[in-house]
């Protein structure tokens, strides 16, 4: 049996629990039967509308082994810290995949390495959006913001000028507050639920957003993209981001988010590839 481990929750999101869902559905193409892991039952219900119906809740990244059993294998999407757990893993299990937590992260014990930008045999690329996005699908003039599915420390309210002086969309993420969007229904137009997702991010002609999951499919999708760089912890740097014609903005800088809203998305050097999973896939034949 093959586990999928993504870290999920109020304070970080869902952002490698999308990545997961899309490396889920491409095994399932394969006949590669596996199964999520998250923290909360709340990621697992959002996961739905990316297709994924079945999950199992564990506390950390040192709960794995709770559930995966010798033999089993297992692909870890998080940055926690392990407490060496992963010396067992890599013992216990018939192969462990996880993604490197950054550029200069290298495989330790024997664990394959999903790594941006992955150009050698031994790793996989970990820039990863769902099939979905790809599709073409018909644009509607919406500008779109997506802070992400977490908000814990209500940064948007704390923003309220930004938002004053960009008018916007808004898409819910689903780990808010109940009852928070009584408040951001002042400073948005429109405000669209978490599980309109998807459509939302496929159809709209421009994104802006501080997630960089959202900004990588907002790309594959064609739209026009904003991302703004809090300086926190992501699935895929700033630097990074850039390289894929993605308009970058530090903080929440209503001045250079105009200026980058009026002009002209940058030429990209890469392009975001279809996902690729015959690495894992091939362990199955």
């Amino acid at each position: 049996m093959l586990f999928y481990y993504a870290h999920t929750g109020h304070k970080i999101g869902l952002d490698r629990a999308k990545r997961g869902a899309a490396v889920l559905k491409a095994l399932a193409k394969e006949g590669v039967e596996a199964q999520l892991l998250v923290n909360d039952f709340r990621a697992g219900v959002a996961l739905k509308e990316h297709g994924i119906h079945e999950y199992v809740t564990i506390e950390t990244i040192q709960d794995i082994d709770a559930i995966a059993q010798n033999g089993d294998s297992v692909i870890i999407d998080s940055n926690e810290d392990d407490h060496g757990r992963l010396v067992k893993y890599v013992s216990d299990f018939k192969h462990v995949w996880r993604f490197a937590h950054d550029s200069e992260d290298h495989s330790v014990h024997g664990e394959t390495l999903f790594k941006a930008g992955c150009e050698e045999k031994e790793c996989l690329e970990a820039v990863i959006v769902d099939e979905d996005y790809f599709e073409l699908s018909d644009k509607e003039e919406r500008l779109l913001f997506f802070l992400g599915d977490s908000d814990h420390d209500k940064t948007v309210l704390g923003n309220a000028d930004f938002f004053n002086a960009v008018e916007m969309e808004m898409l819910l993420g689903h780990y808010f507050f109940v009852k928070y969007e009584d408040d951001l229904a002042k400073l948005f137009t429109t405000l669209h639920e978490p599980e309109e997702y998807m459509d939302l991010i496929k159809s709209s002609s421009t994104v802006v957003t501080a997630s960089s999951q959202t900004a990588m499919e907002a790309k594959a999708s064609g739209a026009k993209v904003v991302y703004i760089d809090l300086g926190k912890e992501a699935v895929y740097p700033a630097e990074l981001i850039r390289r894929y014609g993605i308009i970058v903005v530090k903080g929440f800088d209503s001045n250079s988010v105009k200026r980058a809203l009026e002009s002209e998305s940058p030429l990209a050097e890469k392009a975001i590839e279809r996902i690729n999973i015959n690495k894992i896939s091939e362990f199955y034949q």
